[in-house]
Formats: structure tokens, C-alpha cells, sequence
């Protein structure tokens, strides 16, 4: 069907008029654009101390005060500390932080130290340190790779207000100078018993993924295991080994290494599904390494669950989206990384830090577990089971 519109009177012509024309009006300066010459115009001058003394009738001595800290501000009356703030909010006037820093003898930021930039999991703890960082003004870095060395000099050279370390391999561990900040995440809480140490219930989550295959008539099953020397992952192992022992259940493990990645775990699944006497359920230390059981499943015909059941650890993105979704061990990482911030933000201020009890973890049903039997009728839909 054609499209009508509504039609407009034309607009009658204007009448000539015996007025001279206006007097042309110069064109408004134009920035410069590429491969014209010419200045940019200069940035607007921000405000500073100084502004806000006058406007609020203080010397500028008076606003260092008010904007040095807790202390320092005491030593203003309360109403002349609302005067100077309303002064630097109308004014936008936002006082420096660097200089703040120096004063105080602080860098204003922290650094995180995890062991793989690229695990995923890592990136659920980044994000609840920075959030809760960014509560407490400051900034953090985050690095992977390092030493024991690395680490003692980053603790000894100024540019950290404090440490967190997370998930470290017992070679990365060594002596902290003993007047640095610092805290452990996912860490063995002898490591220092001077610092503070956050936790999670990996054990409690393993032995809920075991205890799972277990009511599903599984007797035999797979583990594939981290090859790093680290707390978090010899815990996982330590659970593991009760679980199978006291429901009586038959094991064949391999080792895999988590910083390998994808492919590693890959190529590891293959040579445990390639077994005559391969099992029919598959538990792996993070989802990584599960989405390798799935390729290598895929590749040799294997349906998962109906031919094989899989359960992963830590609960990231790619867990949601496999196919079918994969029931995993669920690692708040967001929570880990608050409670460590906190506990740094805390000792920073000269707090003393309270013990922290493990996190709870949880098992996440989704479409990749089956009976031992029989295959799903459907898929179900994702439920959570506390290990706790």
C-alpha cells in the first residue's frame, strides 16, 4: 500500500525589502582539524586551595586541614569544615591526591599478585578488590608471574601501601619484610600466622562434587588434578582422596596444568577417555579444564552426560555456557576479593584485623551430570546445593 502525506501550503515568498543586508558576521573560531595548522584552545584552569579559601572566608592553611585526614580535620571547628567543603563542592574543586599521599607517606595504591592473568577465576576476585578498594580511595594493580623476590622487592620499594596475594604456589612464597600490609586469599593459613589469611571451603565444595556422582550410582570416577604445588589445590586433593575412600568408589587421576589452559586439559581428557576402562564421571579442578573433557568427549564420540559426566570447579562465564551447562563448584570470587581488601584497607589504617571464616562454597546442578545408568529425560534447570 502506498504511503500518503499530508500536503503543506507552500510558504509565500518573501516581499522585497528596501533594508540593506546586515553586515556579514565573521564565522565563529573553529578548532583545528588534521593537517591544518593551529592551537587548541588551552584546558580550563581548575580550581584550587586557594579558590577555596577565598570563597569560604579560611586561610589556605585551613583547607590543607580540612582535607588532610581524620586527625588533621579535628583541629577545625565542625562548622568551618562545612563551610570550606561547600566552598570546594561549588566550586568543583577536588583536592590532590598525590600530594595527600606524600604527606601521609602513601602511594594510594595495592597490589594484587595472582598466579594467571588469563584464569578466569581470577577475574571474579579482581572484581570484588577493586570495588571494595575503590570504597576505601584506593587503586590496584595486578600481577601475575611473580617470585618470592618480585614480591619482596614490590613490598620494600614504595610503590604498594600493601599485598594481596592470592592462590600462591608454595615457590612463590618467601619472607615479607615484616612491616609491610598484607593478606592472603585462598591461601594456607599457616603461611604467616602475623598476616591475615581469607579462605574458602574448596574441601567442602570437592566433597560435594564427589558426594553428587556418588547419588547418581557413578562407582568409578575421573579426576583430573592441578600439577601446582599450592595450598588451595592440596586441599581440593586431600578431599577428594576422603571423599572416594569412605563411599568406596574406584579413581584413575591425571595431572594437568591449570596455566597450560585449554589445550592442556584437552590433551589430558583425551588420554583418560581413550582408556578401555575409561569412567563414566569426570571431576576437574576448575571449569577450564572441563571444557577441555568436553572437546576431548567430542572428539571421540563421547555425549556428555549420557556417556559421561562432568563437574567442574569455580563457577566462571564459561561454565553457563557450555552445552550442555556444566554443573560446578561454585568459588565466590567477588567475595574473596572484598574480604581481602577490607582486611587491607583495615591493617592500612593501623585496624586490627579479625580471623575470617572460610567461605562457603556450592555445588551448581546444571546439564552435565546423568545417573550412571540411564541418560536425562530433559534438561533441568540450574539449582545450587550448599556444601555448608
Amino acid at each position: 500500500m502506498s504511503a500518503t502525506r499530508d500536503s503543506v501550503p507552500s510558504e509565500p515568498s518573501p516581499e522585497p525589502s528596501s533594508e540593506q543586508p546586515p553586515a556579514e558576521v565573521a564565522p565563529a573560531e573553529q578548532p583545528p582539524v588534521e593537517g591544518v595548522s593551529g592551537t587548541w584552545p588551552a584546558p580550563v584552569r581548575r580550581p584550587t586551595g586557594r579558590d577555596v579559601a577565598r570563597l569560604a572566608g579560611v586561610s589556605q592553611a585551613t583547607v590543607s586541614l580540612v582535607f588532610s585526614g581524620a586527625e588533621a580535620g579535628r583541629r577545625v571547628s565542625e562548622a568551618t569544615r562545612g563551610r570550606v567543603r561547600e566552598a570546594a563542592r561549588s566550586l568543583g574543586y577536588r583536592p590532590q591526591a598525590a600530594g595527600r599521599q606524600l604527606r601521609l607517606g602513601r602511594s594510594g595504591m595495592i597490589l594484587l599478585a595472582v598466579p594467571n592473568l588469563q584464569g578466569p577465576f581470577f577475574g571474579r576476585v579482581l572484581e570484588g578488590v577493586h570495588e571494595e578498594a575503590g570504597r576505601n580511595g584506593l587503586a590496584v594493580v595486578v600481577s601475575s608471574g611473580w617470585g618470592s623476590a618480585t614480591l619482596a622487592e614490590a613490598a620494600t620499594a614504595g610503590r604498594f601501601d600493601g599485598l594481596l596475594i592470592c592462590s600462591p604456589d608454595d615457590s612463590q612464597l618467601g619472607e615479607l619484610p615484616a612491616d609491610t600490609p598484607a593478606v592472603f586469599l585462598d591461601a594456607d593459613p599457616g603461611t604467616d600466622r602475623a598476616r591475615p589469611t581469607v579462605e574458602l571451603d574448596v574441601a567442602g565444595g570437592m566433597r560435594a562434587a564427589v558426594e553428587h556422582l556418588a547419588a547418581l550410582g557413578h562407582r568409578r570416577i575421573g579426576r583430573l588434578r592441578s600439577s601446582h604445588a599450592a595450598y588451595t589445590f592440596r586441599v581440593r586433593q586431600a578431599a577428594f582422596e576422603q571423599a572416594v575412600r569412605e563411599l568406596d568408589l574406584d579413581v584413575v587421576e591425571l595431572g594437568v596444568s591449570l596455566n597450560d589452559g585449554h589445550r592442556a586439559a584437552r590433551s589430558v581428557a583425551g588420554r583418560l577417555l581413550e582408556r578401555a576402562d575409561r569412567p563414566r564421571a569426570v571431576v576437574c579442578d576448575d571449569d577450564v579444564v572441563a571444557s577441555g573433557v568436553y572437546q576431548a568427549a567430542a572428539e571421540l564420540g563421547l555425549r556428555v552426560p549420557e556417556d559421561l559426566s562432568v563437574v567442574g570447579m569455580d563457577n566462571v562465564a564459561v561454565a553457563a555456557l557450555l552445552a550442555p551447562p556444566l554443573t560446578t563448584v561454585d568459588l565466590p570470587g567477588e567475595e574473596l576479593g572484598r574480604a581481602g581488601a577490607a582486611a587491607l584497607a583495615a591493617l592500612l589504617r593501623g585496624e586490627r584485623v579479625a580471623p575470617v571464616a572460610p567461605l562457603a562454597t556450592s555445588l551448581v546442578l546444571r546439564s552435565s551430570t546423568a545417573p550412571a545408568a540411564t541418560a536425562p529425560a530433559a534438561t533441568a534447570p540450574a539449582a545450587t546445593a550448599s556444601t555448608r
